[in-house]
């Protein structure tokens, strides 16, 4: 007799597949998974090697999520078409999931990130940094339309990125150098929630705002935005000392709204893109 058609105790092949012998017998009993035996006077159950395939495959479903009622309906109408179809369906939900952690991940590196500036940031600093190109899902902001209005549309427009929780993204405001050059320092442009994860802009009908990467001259502000004008004219200073233009928007961005209880004590991080002048 081949060794593959002889008969294992349920004890023995449920430890071979490293399950307990009670998701055998329950599977037995909801017809997903039968014996290959069962002894005619003690009522024991026995399988055979030749069943392990099957058994592997439905365990493998089983941790992947798949409903009891669709690993039966594969069961009972096996064929390489509709397991082919489950493991097409889960390798979605898993490149989804996946993306959602990297995001998460990537998400929490940023904000320890923040939290390691914050316990060492010196607030009178204006440095020269390099930045990589980032796509920020942004709105209009509009004279006539209320604040609570700008975040019902930016929200909307992140479930087009399938965002789970506003934790998956950084977001702020832009305002033009344009603006702040000619004094118009509240004339703020838009709101923007920037995406975790690598996007194709065009693959959202241009939807993404593409922040340039290259050099920026970055600042910090502690406090409301009264001190604000006072903060980019100190930026605008610096820039003009180095023989830097600074050009574009700038993207302003709460660092430690997590950690503070007083607007007071409310830092904003301030990116101006800056290039030498001609």
């Amino acid at each position: 007799m081949d060794k593959k058609d002889k008969l294992l105790t349920i004890g023995r092949f449920a430890a071979m597949h490293g399950i307990n012998k009670k998701t055998l017998m329950w599977y037995d009993e909801i017809g997903l998974f039968s014996p290959a035996a069962i002894h005619p006077q003690n009522g024991y159950r026995y399988y055979s090697y030749r069943q392990s395939p099957l058994l592997e495959t439905i365990l493998l479903l089983r941790d992947l999520d798949v409903p009891i009622k669709e690993i039966q309906a594969f069961v009972q109408d096996r064929s390489a078409k509709r397991l082919a179809a489950l493991y097409s369906d889960k390798i979605r939900a898993l490149d989804e999931e996946l993306l959602h952690r990297n995001a998460i991940r990537q998400t929490l590196i940023k904000r320890r990130q923040q939290m390691l500036t914050l316990m060492q940031i010196d607030l009178t600093e204006i440095a020269v940094i390099e930045k990589e190109e980032r796509g920020l899902v942004t709105v209009a902001i509009e004279k006539d339309i209320s604040f609570e209005k700008e975040v019902e549309l930016i929200t909307a427009e992140t479930e087009k990125y399938r965002l789970r929780r506003l934790h998956d993204a950084s977001y702020g405001s832009m305002i033009s150098v344009e603006s702040l050059r000619s004094g118009a320092y509240g004339d703020y442009a838009r709101l923007f929630i920037e995406i975790p994860v690598p996007n194709d802009p065009s693959s959202k009908e241009g939807s993404l705002h593409i922040q340039p990467g290259g050099t920026y001259v970055r600042a910090f502000h502690l406090g409301g935005l009264a001190d604000m004008p006072q903060k980019y004219q100190e930026l605008f200073s610096f820039a003009q000392k180095r023989g830097l233009e600074l050009h574009g928007f700038s993207y302003e961005m709460g660092i430690n709204d997590n950690v503070i209880e007083r607007i007071e004590d409310y830092i904003v991080q301030i990116e101006i893109p800056a290039r030498p002048k001609r």
